[in-house]
């Protein structure tokens, strides 16, 4: 899907409690609410993206990278930031008009393309890195792979948690560690469901006990 098509089928609303979906909308609902309650879009990558993105990638220090991603230097990270978008299925993460986050599965035709993701150091530890994965995932299993596979550095358990939180399982430990996720697995059904069907619907409020009158003691009766 373009981004002016994901602009023309996006909804205004951002509780989802009572969304059933509709054949327009994408493999996953693009609106999410962080842990700290805000809001973010994400959607698919566009070549217009590569700028911003490389502004996102220049915050990243040396004990952000991950086998070797993003590249260190400006021209390096800018043909993978190319090659990501060009070959791969791409999605970002954006919040007031800024990109925090990327994700992608690589090379898009494969059977078991690679999964990778990066969220800028100042917005990690909020479920911006998960709900990227899920819609990787989610768009995925709509495109017909067959499963996903990613690679991740044995000592990185906060990414570690959030790929087992996600699905994926350890599939060989050689160096780093190769974890894998079938797209027939339930949780690239459940990950497509609308937010009503993943949520549930909104609790409704209790309702107020009457308001209590003057007593009455039995004096008075």
């Amino acid at each position: 899907m373009s981004h002016d098509d994901a602009d023309a089928v996006t909804c205004e609303g951002w509780d989802g409690s009572e969304c059933e979906g509709t054949v327009h909308c994408p493999p996953r609902c693009p609106r999410f609410v962080d842990k700290e309650g805000a809001r973010w879009t994400i959607r698919p990558a566009v070549h217009e993206d590569a700028a911003p993105l490389a502004e996102m990638y220049e915050r990243f220090e040396t004990g952000d990278r991950a086998q070797g991603l993003p590249p260190v230097t400006r021209d390096r990270r800018a043909e993978w930031i190319e090659s990501m978008l060009t070959e791969g299925s791409n999605v970002v993460a954006e919040r007031d008009g800024e990109l925090f986050g990327h994700a992608m599965y690589t090379p898009s035709d494969a059977p078991r393309p690679e999964l990778a993701v990066f969220v800028q150091p100042t917005m990690q530890g909020r479920g911006v890195g998960t709900e990227l994965c899920r819609h990787v995932i989610a768009d995925a299993a709509a495109a017909g792979r067959e499963g996903l596979e990613l690679h991740v550095e044995s000592g990185n358990r906060v990414a570690r948690r959030v790929y087992r939180t996600v699905g994926f399982e350890l599939a060989e430990r050689r160096g780093d560690l190769r974890m894998e996720l079938d797209l027939d697995d339930p949780i690239a059904t459940e990950v497509r469901w609308p937010p009503l069907a993943r949520l549930g619907p909104a609790e409704p409020e209790a309702d107020e006990p009457p308001a209590a009158g003057p007593s009455r003691a039995p004096a008075d009766d």
